[in-house]
């Protein structure tokens, strides 16, 4: 008999993922051959001038990590920390997310981080569609090049985009959703600058963790 969450899998029609070092599927690149392409990417994205944030940047942000992992951290746009770096997720944010990501057993070097915009908005205000629309494709290429077994959204804004709704992350979270682009089980949870202001909700967090690694395991 199907446990739970088997049978919850089942009704979402997710495709069954098998670990990467067990096939090879059709058309699959390397990890040296998506890194490559991944950085040839990002280095379109540093002259990127799609939308007016070209204008205000320091640096572009693409993202960070393994170009073949399972889990993808995918958050809302680059802080000012990151927009002086050009990486995702430094600062007291993102050392909450290291702690997070060890939390569950592995580390920032095993998973991939982004963000859906790749240029900080002034005043880190929330991003408009116009700019998300220009950020999409890049992030579709990295999600299509990775090819992650889970997508863990990070914040009201991130999960919001990817699933395409106006439902708050209050809702959104703790349940397991689709990203229907790529058919790829994803789960909302808090943003680490959210839990650096409200502590007390990294409980919510850990169980939002525990749900991510049930849909591996």
């Amino acid at each position: 008999m199907q446990n739970s969450n088997e049978q919850y899998l089942n009704l979402l029609n997710f495709v069954r993922w098998v670990p990467k070092d067990q096939v090879d599927l059709p058309g699959k690149d390397t990890h040296s051959q998506a890194l490559s392409k991944l950085e040839a990417i990002e280095r379109t994205v540093e002259v990127c001038k799609m939308c007016s944030l070209h204008r205000t940047r320091a640096n572009t942000v693409f993202g960070s990590g393994s170009a073949s992992a399972d889990w993808m951290f995918i958050g809302e746009a680059p802080g000012v920390e990151e927009d002086r770096r050009g990486v995702p997720f430094v600062g007291r944010a993102g050392q909450l997310l290291d702690s997070m990501i060890d939390s569950i057993g592995m580390n920032r070097k095993n998973v991939y981080v982004a963000n859906v915009l790749k240029c900080r908005p002034p005043e880190n205000r929330d991003p408009v569609g116009t700019e998300v629309g220009s950020c999409e494709g890049y992030l579709h290429n990295q999600i299509e090049l990775i090819r992650p077994k889970l997508i863990i959204s990070l914040g009201r804004f991130a999960a919001q985009s990817l699933l395409k709704t106006s439902l708050s992350i209050g809702k959104l979270r703790g349940e397991l959703h689709s990203y229907s682009t790529f058919e790829i089980p994803l789960v909302a949870t808090y943003h680490p600058a959210y839990l650096l202001r409200s502590p007390l909700e990294k409980r919510k967090v850990w169980r939002d963790l525990l749900l991510a690694k049930s849909v591996l395991t």
